[in-house]
């Protein structure tokens, strides 16, 4: 499964989701589409493994930044991590973050993980919901070419970052 996902995640990555078929997966693996379903039973467990996948990188992202933030900048550090590794894995990152989420589908404990660094900067699970909430917006705006670029986009992200800094809990 790890190649099969492997394989998938590069031809979303260079050619987006709409490209990321089973014929397409398996044309990347050299092998037959209906050979790829002796390996999983359809479309639905590679998204679900790419979304796993996606999650986990990016938690362990987050969990870095949070770990290595200045005392008083660690919302800062968050939104900073978080927005690098979306803009730098756009694809994965709609595809992650798209739709309902497969929560049956992934590893026990991967949500709660993936929560976890929004928590440990907000202290409290509305605060924390709101800031994840304000980055996927952010990232889905920017992403989409719906904010502007430049300055008045960092002065955005920095403004968020100082209102949630001062809105936050301590834990």
């Amino acid at each position: 499964m790890a190649q099969i996902l492997a394989a998938a995640r590069a031809v979303l990555t260079a050619e987006g989701s709409d490209a990321l078929t089973m014929r397409r997966l398996a044309a990347e693996l050299g092998i037959r589409a209906p050979s790829l379903y002796k390996h999983l039973p359809g479309k639905p467990a590679v998204t679900e493994g790419l979304v796993a996948i996606a999650l986990a990188e990016l938690s362990a992202v987050l969990h870095d930044s949070v770990r290595r933030a200045r005392r008083g900048r660690e919302v800062a550090a968050l939104l900073r991590a978080y927005r690098a590794w979306a803009l730098a894995e756009p694809n994965l990152y709609r595809m992650a973050s798209g739709g309902p989420v497969p929560r049956d589908a992934l590893p026990s404990g991967l949500l709660r993980w993936a929560a976890e660094p929004f928590h440990l900067v907000a202290g409290e699970p509305a605060l924390a919901r709101a800031l994840w909430s304000y980055a996927h917006g952010m990232i889905m705006w920017e992403l989409d070419g719906r904010q502007p670029s430049g300055p008045e986009l960092d002065a955005t992200w920095s403004a968020g970052a100082a209102a949630f800094q001062a809105a936050r809990r301590p834990t």
